[in-house]
């Protein structure tokens, strides 16, 4: 198929795109600097385009000849123009009014566990928005694309923000780490298996329609996933367990600094557990990897030779 992936050369992306030409597909990525898709460059059947995806006219041309539109763009904080609003919510309208005019059959969105109206955080909230656009039709007798929705909990790989960032700041800061919500809940699933889910869905029509929620083999805390990101790479862990009202406090402080490594969006956020009420792996025949599988692949200290 001839597949258009918005977000392609991104930590999801990048996995999902060569998932996809190896598959066969012809896959075309467009992207706002050819340096940042350096790793697709080697890809047959990977068409690279410049190109600014929040504007409809240009959307309606990457679209033109494909049947299919995954949609893996996201942010964690606001920077810039780059807004809730704008990504989470305006650019999904964007998306679908192209789709449509152009003929795309088929919608992959990505959305996140816990999206809901009344969640606690703006970026939770804008992903609900985001979920309502993709599945509204404005029109019954207007031709609209068939909608697949993921939802993953937080997600771990060698390229990840998660387990590489936790490994930073504990060698930055020589093992002494302030933790907010040190008790919420997480189910990381590897990115491997959230490709997989993308490539099964895509392979499969009753998959239309569906929301699935992508979660690993384990739930585990904040603080046991920086304890056993600790433990792999082999580095000193010293948990400070913020309250909640200091909590909010780093929340702001650190939402000042540039990069923003933790913003009181964030910390709201944490206050919602990010764990599957249903089991999308199961229903899409997927085995997910646990972190202690996967996590020494890449993290773990490589021993040196003479």
């Amino acid at each position: 198929m001839n597949i258009c992936v918005l977000g392609g050369s991104g930590f999801v992306g990048t996995e999902l795109v060569t998932r996809l030409v190896y598959a066969g597909h012809w896959v075309r990525v467009p992207t706002r600097s050819l340096d940042h898709a350096d790793r697709l460059r080697v890809l047959d059947t990977c068409e690279l385009r410049v190109a600014n995806i929040h504007e409809p006219r240009v959307l309606s041309q990457l679209f033109a000849d494909c049947e299919v539109v995954i949609n893996l763009v996201g942010i964690l904080n606001p920077r810039g123009s780059a807004s809730f609003e704008n990504v989470h919510v305006n650019l999904v309208a964007k998306v679908m009014a192209a789709a449509r005019t152009a003929g795309v059959r088929r919608v992959l969105h990505m959305s996140a566990l816990g999206a809901a109206e009344n969640a606690p955080s703006r970026y939770l909230r804008s992903r609900a928005q985001g979920e309502a656009l993709a599945r509204a039709v404005p029109h019954p007798e207007l031709p609209h694309p068939a909608v697949t929705i993921f939802r993953p909990s937080v997600i771990f790989g060698p390229d990840d923000s998660l387990t590489n960032r936790f490994a930073r700041l504990l060698r930055a800061s020589y093992g002494f780490m302030p933790l907010a919500r040190s008790r919420a809940l997480f189910a990381p699933i590897s990115v491997v298996d959230v490709a997989e889910a993308y490539m099964r869905a895509l392979s499969s029509h009753q998959s239309a329609g569906r929301t699935y929620e992508l979660c690993g083999p384990d739930n585990l805390t904040l603080e046991e996933t920086v304890r056993l990101t600790a433990r792999i790479a082999q580095l000193p862990c010293h948990i400070l367990r913020l309250p909640d009202a200091l909590g909010r406090l780093q929340g702001v402080v650190l939402g000042l600094l540039p990069g923003k490594p933790f913003t009181l969006d964030n910390f709201r956020s944490l206050t919602r557990d990010s764990v599957c009420q249903s089991d999308g792996c199961r229903e899409l025949g997927i085995r997910p990897l646990s972190m202690l599988a996967e996590v020494p692949l890449y993290l773990a200290p490589q021993p040196e030779f003479p």
